[in-house]
């Protein structure tokens, strides 16, 4: 980030709501202030939030789509964006009637396979990012050890067809868009950077670096009250890995052979990092305490930040203002 690094900031207390399913990737708030997420087994879920630290969370389902749902996103009308992992884009009423509809499930001449964050603009243009076009969700490691970027970034115009606005993203991951529409902004986890793609104005269809060398893998985004941006840092950066990028294409592909023959690396205690919307970082925050594992997903609301994780059975959530 363009600004003087300093060191995080602990973040404070996190208070657990434990759900019974493994993997709430995302996280988001919907017009009530209640959060959204998705489960590993394909459920939705709503959860109102306790009004205190200590006070029940009452979790409902909401939906299924019968993959698994990752990057989410609420619509004005209320309506849920999924990105499925296996189904595609999808939209979802977590009011109204069960089942969901698919408005894609194919880009640039191939399935829509690895489906991972959209972000939608105030005339309904959805915006999502593709993570791998090698590798699925299940053997997502290897496509950050060989390096290779076949991520994609895509618009969807309402009533049109997927087209692709970026190609050989570095598992293209999150997306937001700024807060007057004028760019949008993806999370390439494999490079630790966010790029960024202009709408309008001159730059318009070109596309620069806005934040680089982050302070960890960035995951899932959200627009930040104060304008910015919230960034969930899967990990905190591994100069092996950096070493590794650094080699030859062979010697990447054998070390991911390698890798998925190994047991799972531990999670690292969750982390978050704000940018404002030159890109210039605001703030880091670090569980010290190790109270949560691998954040994926963030978002803030009326003074508090939630977590989501891929890996953990709960999301966090605490008081930042």
């Amino acid at each position: 980030m363009s600004r003087r690094r300093r060191g995080p900031t602990p973040l404070p207390r996190l208070h657990r709501i434990e759900l019974d399913g493994t993997g709430p990737e995302d996280v988001v708030f919907d017009h009530a202030g209640r959060v959204l997420v998705g489960l590993g087994d394909g459920r939705l879920l709503r959860i109102d939030l306790p009004e205190r630290p200590g006070g029940r969370a009452r979790v409902i389902e909401v939906g299924r789509t019968g993959g698994r749902p990752l990057g989410l996103d609420v619509l004005s009308d209320g309506k849920l964006l999924v990105c499925d992992a296996q189904r595609g884009l999808l939209r979802l009423d977590p009011d109204g009637t069960p089942g969901f509809d698919v408005l894609a499930d194919s880009v640039a001449g191939q399935p829509l396979r690895f489906c991972s964050n959209a972000a939608a603009a105030s005339d309904h243009t959805v915006y999502f990012t593709v993570s791998s076009r090698r590798y699925g969700l299940a053997d997502w490691p290897s496509d950050i050890v060989e390096h290779r970027p076949t991520g994609l970034l895509a618009r969807l115009a309402p009533g049109g067809e997927p087209e692709v606005l970026l190609d050989g993203l570095q598992f293209a991951n999150g997306v937001a868009l700024a807060p007057d529409e004028s760019f949008v902004v993806v999370a390439e986890t494999g490079a630790r950077r966010l790029t960024r793609y202009w709408l309008t104005g001159p730059e318009a269809g070109h596309h620069d670096a806005f934040a680089q060398d982050l302070p960890g893998f960035p995951d899932n985004m959200a627009r930040s009250p104060g304008g910015g941006f919230w960034v969930a840092l899967a990990g905190p950066p591994a100069p092996p890995l950096d070493w590794l990028h650094r080699t030859a294409p062979p010697v990447r592909r054998a070390a991911a052979a390698v890798l998925r023959l190994l047991p799972p690396l531990p999670a690292h205690a969750a982390g978050v990092v704000e940018v404002d919307v030159q890109g210039r970082g605001i703030r880091q925050l670090a569980d010290t305490e190790r109270q949560f594992r691998m954040a994926t997903g963030v978002a803030e609301h009326a003074g508090r930040l939630v977590l989501g994780s891929l890996v953990e059975d709960a999301i966090a959530w605490c008081d930042i203002r």
